[in-house]
Formats: C-alpha cells, structure tokens, sequence
C-alpha cells in the first residue's frame, strides 16, 4: 500500500493506493484562505498540519489493514508558497500563497535578463523570492529569523519524517533554482538576501527523502519502515498521476487555479512568453505550462454574488448550447500569469443587459476562463509545444459543457479519466510507490484508462474564434493605471 497526500489550497486529500495502482479510500479535509488585504493570501501552517492529520486519522478507521501494508508516502502541494521556520523548526508567520502578489514590486526589480538567464522563467510575483524580500523590507524582524524556507508540501514533510528537504518541480517555482541544471542558483539565492544554508536539500520527486517518524507510524497504525518520497508540486505530480510524464503528452487542469501542462524531454524556457519551464517531479524530464490564477475561483467568485453555489451555476450555464455568450469576462480576479504577467490585472464583465441572468453571468465566467486557457495555448506554441489532445483533470472538469466549450476554443480534443479531481493524490502516491519499490516511470506512471473523449463542438469553431478576437481586444483596450 501506498499514501499519496495532497495539500491543495482549498483541502488536504490523502489517497490510499494499493500495488494495482487501485484507489482503496481517500480522506479530505477542508482548508480556508485569510486575505488580510488586496491581491494577499495566507494559510496558516498549523491548518496544513491539522488537516494532514485528520485525514490520516480518517484512513486509519475506515482501513487499518491496508495502513499496516503501507511502504511509502509521497507528497503532492500547491507551490511558490513561503513557509518560514527558525533554528527549532518553528514557524515563524502565516504561509505567504502561490495566489499572493503583494511582492509585485520586489518581484518587477528582481526579474532580470540575467535572472531569466539563471532560473529560466519570468520572476513571477507569486513565486517564492520576491516574497522573502518583500518581508526583509517589510517585517525585518521576521526575515531576521529565518532558519529556512520551505514549501508548504515541504512542512508537511518536515512533520512527517523531520527533514528540511524540497524536490525540482516545487523547487522550480522558487526563483532560486537553476531549472536546467536542477540545482539552487547561488546567486539567485543570495539575490534574496538568503545564503545556501538556509535552502531544503534537493532530491527528485521519486527518490526516498526521509523515514517516517516512529510515533506518527505508531499513532496512525503504519508500519515503522515507511518511506517519504520527494514528492511533486500540484501540477507535476498530476502528471504522474496522468501519465503525463514523455514527450507530447498534456493536460488542461481546472482547478482553483487554471493549469496547461506539457511535459517535455528536454529544459526548454521561454520566458519572454510568460510560460512556465520547470522540471518535471521525474528524473531527466521538464515541463512546460501556462498558468490562470483564477479558473474554477472565478466561478466561485460569482457563487458569493449570486448566493448560488458552483456546481449549480455550472448547471445553469449547461442550459445553454455551447456558444459564445454576449457576456464577456475577464479572469483576472487577482492579476495574471500567462500570458499578462500582471500582478495589477483585475477582472472585468462587459455586454451586460437587461437579459443578463445567474445562467448567463456563469456561462460568461466559464468561457472567459476557457479563452485564458488559449492565451496559454498561444504561449506554449511560442515556447515550441503544439497540443493535439490532453487530459482533463481538477474539480472543473466535472462539467462537461465546460469541457466541451474549452475543446472547441482550443480546438483540440480532451480526454476524461474515472476520477478527474484525484490526480495529484494519486500521482504523490505513485511517487510513494516508486521511492519504496523502484520500477520504471513507464511501469508506474502510466496513463489511466480515457472514459469519454470530449471533441470541438462542430459548427462553433469559427464563432469561438471571432468570441476570442473580441475577447481580446477587451483586454487590449482596456486603460492601464
């Protein structure tokens, strides 16, 4: 048996596999974000903590045999946050989040063309860096502190088995590691104001990074020999729980956050695209992807104005025929990534009228997000990746007007595995397996079974495409502070 936890930003999901790769149970357990302020987001590590442990708990109930069988745990974790502990590995202030862009300035004079030189990307202001500089300018004694910085996923790890250790995909995300050489970057890391004692030590997503703890082994009925795998960030490790681990394969991930994935053989950055090239959580391996920072957020930010929740207005805007909808909007709830890199990019509805209902406002919020989705298509062509198909993955992807309208936009075809929002739980847990037992990427991460094939609506290619110029021009007409 084998553990997969995932820290999301809106759950801990702890996935129970057995040898046959078979989800046995899964726990989940809710998370809530402090937004002390605008374009802020904080979670309290402590609450990363208690969820991994409520789950664990959970499993524990319902499963003791199979957590008696269990030989690895890998871990899964939504990245770019800034988890700060001191010397007796306490933390030191809330986790500053991946969706957090308060550092926008210290992140603008940082990005450099010989910091895209080093790390290969843009230093986006939600990545790690600019935010530990944001606090030496802004909470001194704070900074002063600082015995490390950890990814969230990496402080779930350091409870698990006591080890300051991160891996390349989450690493990749910092802006202090030097993505093609799959090393930290001493002098992006000094940059900060940081020395290389302060950074986890790297290994790669399927190697052993630790043992368990005996007395959380006692507490949760696990055997004393389980083996901590490097683990991945969200998105790396739903790849290997894709399957998305060799050339031409992809994804389109619907989650809180909007991700296209690409996994490529070899580093192949593009900053002045806004593409995100990092490495894979498997040896030898990179990916490229575009990132919307608000997708299925989006909708949820239209359930607190409607008093309707998301799945329910995703029904509404299923009502509909999958066509442009006179509604325009823009995603850019708390800035964009791919392709605008603009931390002060908000988010507009436009072609509002009298007939504009719950239905229509949704159905306008999922086609936005679909069209920001082939901003990153665009993108990653200009970066040198062409898609043909990819999977479908997150808790979005349950609707399938939603899919069906991003097929069509994209005008490529998705593929649906059986359980769409376990991906990343389930690829840690590969990780898990491949840490403790070996095996080959092939054997291990291979992809799930294709239960539906979503394709391009036909007939609505071309209106898509004439929604998405109009879309466009929104954005380029819009005034600029």
């Amino acid at each position: 048996m084998y553990l997969g936890i995932d820290l999301g930003t809106s759950s801990v999901k702890t996935v129970l596999m057995d040898a046959d790769q078979r989800t046995v149970a899964s726990h989940t357990a809710a998370l809530s974000v402090m937004r002390p302020a605008d374009g802020w987001a904080e979670q309290s590590p402590v609450d990363w903590i208690a969820g991994v442990e409520a789950t664990l708990a959970a499993l524990a109930a319902a499963e003791p045999r199979a957590m008696a069988a269990v030989r690895g745990i890998g871990l899964s974790g939504h990245q770019h946050g800034a988890t700060l502990v001191d010397d007796q590995d306490r933390v030191l202030r809330p986790c500053m989040l991946w969706n957090d862009t308060r550092a926008h300035a210290e992140a603008s004079r940082m990005d450099t063309e010989r910091s895209r030189e080093l790390i290969g990307n843009i230093l986006f202001p939600g990545f790690t860096a600019p935010k530990v500089v944001w606090l030496a300018e802004h909470e001194p004694a704070v900074f002063e502190r600082i015995d490390s910085v950890l990814l969230p996923k990496d402080h779930v790890r350091l409870w698990l088995c006591g080890e300051r250790v991160s891996e390349m995909s989450d690493a990749s995300g910092t802006g202090w590691l030097d993505v093609g050489k799959r090393a930290w970057s001493e002098e992006m890391v000094r940059a900060s104001g940081l020395s290389m004692a302060q950074m986890p030590r790297l290994v790669e997503g399927s190697e052993v990074s630790g043992q368990l703890r005996a007395e959380l082994a006692e507490r949760f009925g696990l055997p004393g020999s389980v083996v901590i795998a490097g683990g991945g960030g969200d998105n790396a490790a739903s790849a290997c729980g894709m399957g998305t681990v060799a050339e031409g394969q992809a994804f389109v991930s619907l989650g809180t956050s909007g991700v296209l994935f690409a996994a490529n053989r070899q580093f192949m950055p593009n900053a002045d695209s806004a593409v995100h090239a990092f490495c894979h959580a498997l040896p030898d391996t990179w990916h490229q992807m575009g990132v919307i920072l608000s997708a299925t957020d989006s909708l949820n930010w239209l359930s607190g104005l409607t008093g309707r929740n998301a799945a329910e207005l995703a029904e509404l805007a299923a009502t509909r025929d999958v066509a442009p909808v006179s509604e325009r909007f823009l995603p850019y709830l708390g800035g964009e990534r791919t392709p605008h890199n603009d931390a002060a990019a908000r988010g507009v509805m436009t072609g509002l009228s009298h007939a504009s209902d719950a239905g229509a406002l949704a159905a306008a919020v999922m086609q936005g997000v679909a069209f920001a989705f082939a901003d990153s298509q665009r993108a990653l062509a200009e970066a040198g990746t062409t898609l043909d198909r990819a999977y479908a993955i997150g808790g979005g992807a349950r609707s399938t007007w939603w899919l069906q309208t991003i097929a069509t936009v994209l005008d490529i075809e998705l593929d649906v595995a059986g359980d769409a929002d376990v991906g990343a739980g389930l690829g840690a847990a590969r990780l898990g397996m491949l840490a403790a037992d070996g095996g080959t990427v092939d054997e291990v991460c291979h992809a799930p079974p294709v239960l539906r094939t979503i394709a391009p609506v036909a007939g609505q290619r071309d209106a898509f495409a004439q929604a998405l110029a109009h879309w466009r021009d929104t954005w380029a007409t819009l005034p600029r502070p």
